[in-house]
């Protein structure tokens, strides 16, 4: 039985690795909403910079990455990722249980993220996991469902 993937920190030599990998994840949803997602246009060495960004990797590639950002007692889950060709192993789970583990070391009581409406996968995937859909609106020219979990302290 193979260990739990570890998660850890991600320094600025990680940044075009994750840029790679945000790429390559989110290709598929170009023809789906017409444009690139917005982890696409991101700046992942000013995130990693100014924001809480973690990574899952094994022999030096990362496979999956978490970008979080903090904001008094909620915790935003900006961005979760992994590489298309590590879907079903279990990385996006452990990226998902991490941040609920992050969020209440560091006394959050919730979660917040938010995903495209077209995306509707995801947005199955977060209700399953116990997020709440807030509202919907459209941000920087995209339509996004905004979910949110609380969390027992």
């Amino acid at each position: 039985m193979q260990a739990a993937p570890l998660v850890r920190p991600a320094g600025p030599r990680d940044a075009e690795q994750i840029t790679a990998l945000v790429m390559q994840a989110y290709a598929s949803y170009i023809p789906r909403i017409g444009k690139q997602p917005g982890p696409m246009l991101e700046d992942y060495s000013d995130l990693i910079a100014n924001a809480e960004v973690f990574v899952i990797d094994r022999d030096a590639d990362i496979l999956g990455v978490l970008v979080l950002n903090r904001d008094n007692q909620v915790l935003h889950l900006d961005n979760i990722a992994v590489l298309p060709r590590c879907k079903g192993q279990g990385l996006g789970k452990a990226l998902m249980a991490f941040s609920e583990d992050f969020a209440r070391r560091n006394g959050c009581n919730s979660i917040q993220l938010y995903t495209h409406q077209r995306m509707t996968e995801n947005v199955e995937l977060y209700k399953k996991l116990g997020y709440v859909e807030t509202h919907r609106a459209t941000e920087n020219g995209f339509a996004r469902v905004f979910l949110r979990k609380s969390l027992q302290m």
